[in-house]
Formats: structure tokens, C-alpha cells, sequence
């Protein structure tokens, strides 16, 4: 199978895993994968993320506390907590989308280990929460989404499988 057909099916073969079994995984890949979300897109190449790499039991906990998606955070071996660094921004709307493409390559960067993501933005209503947990002020570093990232509980995850829908194509694009 060529590159291009390979990209395309690592695309389409991307979802959200929210069951894990607890196995290290080592900085090495964590690495790896963060340097995949480092050459994501940025407005006038701004590159204005920033990440606290959380592995640390009791910093897993913490954060479980200020989202209803706790037990993923805590089953998660790692999460990566990004953030919006505001003063290496300059537009609020681009800095948000160069956020959104860091995002999305960090998980095709995680399906690519063959590692399961998922992408939580419910947290983000707890955002001061989040900030104070990890020292940041508010003002410089506006909380983006948390991804956890584990191994994937491939029983539990097929247990819960359906099948995955996309609207047709026809229903959003339009040619001129």
C-alpha cells in the first residue's frame, strides 16, 4: 500500500478510546507523538501550545476531580493537558484553529502507535480549576482540551463497538 492511501486510512481508522488497560508507555513515544502535534499548522507559525504532560498518579487524580470523565482521566496511563499560551498568540480565532490541528495530530500521531485517545473538552468548564492545578495564570494560558492516552482495552472497547457513521458528502459540500 502506497503513503497517500496509508494516510488516508490511518484518518479514517482514528477514534475516540476511552477504555484502557494500565501499561507503561514509555517517554520515548510520548515524545514521538507530541512531535507529531509540533508540526501541526499555526498562524504566522505561532505554534502557541502548551502541554503538561500528566503521568503522576496524584496529578491524574486532581484532574479527575474537576471533570465527569474522571475514570477515563484516571485509567489514561498519560494525559496531555493543552494549553492556548496567549502570549505566543496573536489572533484569538487562528490561535484556536493552530490549537485544533495540534490536537487533531496528536491523536493520528497516537493511532499511528496503534495507541487509543480520546479528546476531552467538557473539562474546559472547569478551566480555572485546571489552571490552578498546574500553577498557570489564567490570563496567559487559557485551557484548549485534555487528551487521555493509554493502551487500548481492545475486549472492552470491542464489547462496546457500533458501527461508525459520517455523514455522505452530498450533505456538506457543494461545487462552484
Amino acid at each position: 500500500m502506497d503513503t497517500e492511501n496509508n494516510l488516508i486510512e490511518l484518518i479514517k481508522s482514528r477514534k475516540s478510546i476511552r477504555n484502557f488497560i494500565y501499561e507503561k508507555i514509555s517517554n520515548d513515544t510520548i515524545k514521538e507523538i507530541l512531535e507529531c502535534g509540533r508540526w501541526a499548522p499555526s498562524a504566522s507559525n505561532r505554534q502557541p501550545w502548551k502541554v503538561c504532560v500528566v503521568i503522576h498518579p496524584t496529578v491524574k487524580r486532581m484532574l479527575a476531580e474537576v471533570s465527569k470523565y474522571g475514570g477515563i482521566i484516571e485509567s489514561a496511563y498519560v494525559n496531555f493537558v493543552i494549553f492556548l499560551d496567549v502570549e505566543k498568540g496573536g489572533e484569538r480565532v487562528k490561535d484556536v484553529q493552530s490549537i485544533g490541528a495540534f490536537i487533531q495530530n496528536i491523536l493520528l500521531g497516537v493511532e499511528s502507535k496503534g495507541l487509543g485517545a480520546v479528546w476531552i473538552g467538557e473539562i474546559l468548564k472547569n478551566k480555572d480549576q485546571v489552571n490552578e492545578i498546574f500553577k498557570l495564570p489564567m490570563e496567559k494560558f487559557d485551557l484548549m482540551g485534555v487528551i487521555a492516552m493509554g493502551v487500548i482495552d481492545e475486549p472492552m472497547v470491542s464489547q462496546k463497538s457500533k458501527e461508525r457513521e459520517r455523514y455522505p458528502l452530498e450533505e456538506f459540500i457543494e461545487f462552484y
